[in-house]
């Protein structure tokens, strides 16, 4: 048998790489929205799955954001059947926009409609298409964000029933493995509008790559990758931190026998337990909390997402909101 061209074995490789600690019998379920990089993640996943005796399904979420997108689905739902991929599902959301924007809506959206089906169709896990361009682009926004090292770090390989089997994978691999074995991909217009981030960053990268020198992406995406093995790292020690506190109002000698890079961090696991968005709290909250601690001259509340509150009353510091710290 002819060698596979090496795209396609790039794909395939990536994709025997995350499976290979399932036990034979499970499901795995490929998101696909139809898209190159997704199509070349069905298709790897339906040549892996059976060679390691599990079962390959997809899921398509049509987010109902274009006009024609329901026949989107439905091409890309056509394609997986065709590559032997059962069960194939469509899942139709709704996107409600908040004060996140339409891309965090859509998002959020989508990973509660693959959560669901993932749990009514039993898969063990669940493959996400993104790419080492993709990961370039997410540390790329998150230096625009300003919000440490976590905010570099990327997305993970593997998280919950999450895994992204591509992210070593260039995006020009997977165009050129759908070419290769027939697949048709559909090209998302909001990949390239520049009402979006994301759409702007990728936009920027090959100028900057013209800049700087080939090989941007790849630097990009191997520094996120670095960046969150320290940061789980440090994650893992705010944790113990917490731990050792207990519940508030705390002392402030308590907090500043904590060492500053790990207190950014406690203070943002304590206003998130509070109950603050995750993904609302940024810098400019912790630093304004550390200040109450550090630059401490009488000033009062600190405001933070939720809306959360953290107050310093002479010795002691106290962190309220929706969800008051036990």
């Amino acid at each position: 048998m002819a060698a596979p061209p090496p795209p396609v074995a790039a794909t395939r490789v990536a994709v025997r790489r995350a499976v290979s600690d399932l036990p034979g019998d499970s499901l795995v379920i490929v998101a696909c929205s139809g898209g190159a990089d997704s199509l070349a993640l069905a298709a790897a996943t339906r040549f892996e799955a059976p060679r390691r005796s599990l079962r390959a399904g997809a899921v398509v979420v049509d987010h109902q954001l274009q006009q024609g997108s329901d026949r989107v689905a439905a091409s890309a739902a056509e394609q997986c059947r065709r590559m032997g991929l059962d069960p194939v599902e469509v899942v139709t959301v709704e996107c409600s926009t908040t004060g996140d924007g339409l891309e965090a809506a859509a998002r959020a959206a989508r990973y509660a409609a693959l959560d669901q089906t993932a749990e009514r169709l039993g898969a063990a896990v669940v493959l996400l298409g993104h790419t080492r361009d993709d990961q370039a682009e997410q540390v790329l926004l998150g230096l625009a964000r300003g919000s440490g090292a976590r905010s570099l770090a990327g997305m993970p390989a593997a998280r919950g029933r999450y895994r992204r089997p591509f992210l070593r994978v260039t995006r020009e691999q997977t165009k050129a493995a759908c070419a290769a074995e027939g697949l048709r991909p559909w090209t998302d217009p909001h990949n390239s509008h520049p009402a979006y981030a994301r759409a702007r960053v990728r936009a920027l990268i090959p100028a900057m790559e013209e800049a700087l020198g080939p090989g941007l992406s790849a630097a990009l995406a191997r520094t996120g990758e670095q960046l969150r093995e320290d940061a789980d790292y440090l994650d893992g020690l705010a944790g113990e931190a917490v731990a050792a506190l207990g519940p508030g109002p705390w002392d402030v000698t308590q907090l500043e026998r904590i060492p500053s890079p790990l207190r950014q961090r406690v203070w943002r696991r304590l206003l998130v337990a509070a109950g603050a968005p995750a993904g609302q709290v940024s810098a400019r909250h912790t630093d304004a909390c550390d200040a109450l601690l550090t630059r401490w001259r009488g000033q009062g509340p600190v405001s933070a997402p939720g809306p959360t509150s953290v107050a310093r009353s002479g010795a002691l510091l106290s962190v309220t909101g929706p969800a008051r710290v036990e």
